[in-house]
């Protein structure tokens, strides 16, 4: 709001009348933002008890330079004192300027004295009402609140009568009414600027100028202090639309209805460049290939601003396996939406290098996926290995996998390494949160170590989420990121996992959640999902355990990392090893922790396998097959993480039998591999790490 200073002295009159005489009941206080270029300092410690003058900065005036010095008009109080002076003439306070609990006050009737303002007084609220322009102050004795507008706002201080003088907080009526002042600590006087000038300001609406294109909007924000109207505008350097590019100052000013011009207020506007489409640039090795030979892209494309946020491919193969021309075209977008396009034909001769299969197996990059002839797989040997188990829990909470109702999903007590696998969607109908919450039941304190987390969700697709949360599990691993120590005093419980129940879960939006803990004693693991407003602690004693759904798996395993490990040669012909399929790798069997009914865990997910294979051979290629449905998850090879497949989305998944996704190639020399696998909540098993010896290479 924008209060006359003119208006101000009078508010500051109003205060010192008595309330039997309509004005002794009145108090003010405002936080107005103050003029910019000015500095106002508190007097005598106003917000802050006990400072003393002398240790006030000294003021600046408007161009930041020192200046104690006072304008026509001005109003200067002495510290300390009942003395005012204004326009040389000498005037006496009804009571002096003084700090009372840290906040400086004034008698507000003997500056209002000065100015002449509409003053009434309302019999039924007892408020003391000063009107200025369009604008209603009301104030009530004894009150920290004042109302500008019928808006309430708090002062500094409550306004008081002292010797039936009404006083007032000066930095909360300076504020109020955006009376800029200035502090002299070395005369002990405060100078109250009281210019009746109009003021002028604007603002532009755009916040970006783009030469040649935008069309600019001035909005004027100048205003009266006295509250008169604004009859004239004067601008300077304001165009509709800027053709040059650069600094532009505008320079505004307004006349009031007594015909007085207001200081020019400047605004400096940066007028860009219109902004250029990006160049879309590649360039191959050659311009000619045979069929099945390596085609070597190299993209070149720039952009003004380096904001190139879009690259769109057509007909962009490794290679190809037709004769005649091909037409490659690349489209990129910067960040405005602007759009450059490039294309070029290279030729393909009839002559062969590689036939397909043999070229994807030879250049097909990590993680991409390509077809084959996969019904050859299951006759495949497998690799003869040997395996074993480490002691890891498996905690599965996936049943029931589509939860309606609230409740207790999974409830199960153990000790020492164990892995959580939580994978649900919330059917319930509206917004839910998830919890694994840790009790312990013991009579000493005991504490759960979180070694390793991955969480993905919530997102409506279930094999995306299923592959984030493996990525993320692995990435823990390698960087540490999810280690926490969570200590328990006996009979206490306390949340686990948080980044589970930090976000909401919409409506048939799916969750994810791998991880590993450890600790010395039995501790008591609750999954819950409850509604959104609820606490979880304060709800579990009272929660439904819910059965599960008769399709997917819940229950507590035992032995759930897996060592599979060969010594000999693996590589020198096609084999295979498969895993999740119930045969060769069988199903942990374990117990509901609920019911106490036995359990097959179907797929083996939650499981981790360690494949080591400590001889393969040289040019040897290492691909993952899915044979029970769509595949889309993350592998762990000699500690890089590899995604089966490379994208998202349907594009990231491996869809057939007929699909596979290269693990890995050894070079020259006989290698050691190691593979560590879990499966991806949301996809499917069994599936198979195919071992082929390499084609030559041309």
């Amino acid at each position: 709001m924008n209060f006359k200073k003119i208006t101000i002295l009078a508010i500051l009159a109003v205060f010192s009348l008595s309330q039997t005489a309509l004005l002794n009941t009145a108090s003010a206080d405002n936080s107005v933002e103050v003029k910019q270029n000015t500095v106002t300092q508190d007097v005598y410690g106003d917000g802050a008890s006990g400072t003393n003058p002398s240790d006030v900065t000294s003021p600046l005036d408007i161009n930041g330079i020192q200046t104690t010095s006072a304008s026509p008009g001005d109003l200067i109080l002495m510290m300390n004192s009942d003395k005012m002076y204004q326009n040389g003439k000498l005037y006496t306070a009804s009571q002096p300027m003084m700090v009372k609990q840290g906040v400086s006050y004034v008698a507000v009737r003997s500056m209002v004295d000065r100015v002449g303002l509409k003053l009434t007084y309302d019999g039924k609220t007892k408020e003391t009402v000063i009107i200025s322009g369009s604008n209603e102050l009301r104030f009530k004795l004894n009150s920290n609140v004042y109302t500008v507008n019928g808006v309430p706002t708090v002062m500094k201080g409550v306004a008081y009568q002292q010797k039936g003088v009404f006083m007032v907080p000066l930095t909360s009526i300076t504020q109020a009414l955006n009376i800029s002042y200035t502090v002299d600590s070395v005369q002990k006087r405060v100078i109250l600027s009281l210019s009746t000038k109009p003021v002028a300001s604007f603002t532009v609406k755009q916040k970006e100028v783009i030469a040649g294109e935008t069309t600019v909007t001035y909005e004027s924000k100048a205003y009266s202090p006295k509250g008169l109207p604004i009859v004239e505008e004067r601008w300077e350097g304001n165009e509709e639309i800027f053709q040059e590019v650069g600094p532009h100052t505008v320079t505004y000013s307004v006349l009031d209805s007594n015909g007085e011009w207001s200081d020019p207020y400047s605004l400096t506007i940066q007028v860009k460049a219109p902004n250029l489409p990006p160049v879309a640039i590649f360039t191959t090795d050659k311009e000619e290939y045979k069929i099945g030979e390596l085609i070597t892209i190299t993209e070149q494309s720039t952009d003004d601003e380096n904001k190139i946020v879009k690259r769109e491919w057509m007909n962009k193969q490794l290679a190809f396996f037709k004769s005649g021309p091909v037409t490659i075209q690349l489209k990129v977008t910067d960040a405005h939406g602007a759009v450059g396009m490039v294309e070029k034909t290279i030729n393909i001769t009839g002559e062969t290098l590689y036939n397909e299969s043999d070229f994807y197996q030879l250049f097909a990059p990590i993680g991409s996926q390509y077809r084959f002839d996969g019904s050859f797989v299951p006759t495949m040997p497998q690799v003869p290995y040997m395996m074993t188990s480490e002691p890891t829990t498996l905690i599965r909470s996936n049943s029931p996998e589509t939860v309606y109702s609230e409740g207790v999903l999974y409830r199960e007590t153990t000790s020492g390494a164990a892995r959580f696998m939580v994978h649900h969607v919330n059917a319930v109908g509206k917004d839910v949160k998830m919890y694994v919450i840790a009790t312990n039941k013991n009579a000493v304190p005991t504490t759960v170590n979180i070694e390793d987390s991955g969480f993905a969700g919530p997102n409506i697709y279930a094999t995306l989420v299923g592959k984030l949360s493996v990525e993320r599990y692995f990435q823990s691993m390698k960087n540490g990121s999810a280690k926490q120590d969570v200590t328990l005093a006996p009979g206490e419980s306390k949340i686990i996992f948080n980044e589970l129940n930090e976000t909401k879960l919409k409506p048939m939006e799916v969750i994810s959640l791998l991880a590993d803990v450890y600790s010395d004693d039995p501790v008591q693991y609750s999954v819950i999902m409850i509604d959104v407003s609820k606490e979880a602690l304060s709800s579990l004693p009272w929660l439904q355990d819910l059965g599960r759904d008769g399709v997917h798996n819940r229950g507590t395993y035992p032995d759930a990392t897996r060592l599979v490990e060969y010594n000999d040669v693996v590589g020198t012909k096609p084999e295979r090893i498969s895993l999740g399929d119930n045969k060769g790798d069988p199903n942990l069997t374990g117990l509901d922790g609920m019911t106490g009914l036995p359990e097959s865990n179907l797929g083996n997910f939650g499981v981790m396998y360690k494949v080591n294979m400590n001889r393969v051979a040289p040019n040897t290629l290492i691909t993952f097959n899915p044979r029970g449905g769509e595949y889309s998850g993350m592998v762990l090879v000699n500690g890089e993480i590899v995604a089966v497949p490379e994208g998202n989305g349907a594009s990231g998944s491996l869809a057939t039998p007929n699909d596979t996704s290269v693990l890995y190639r050894t070079g020259n020399f006989e290698q050691r591999v190691e593979i560590w696998f879990t499966a991806a909540p949301g996809s499917n098993l069994p599936i198979n790490l195919i071992f082929t010896p390499l084609p030559v290479a041309k």
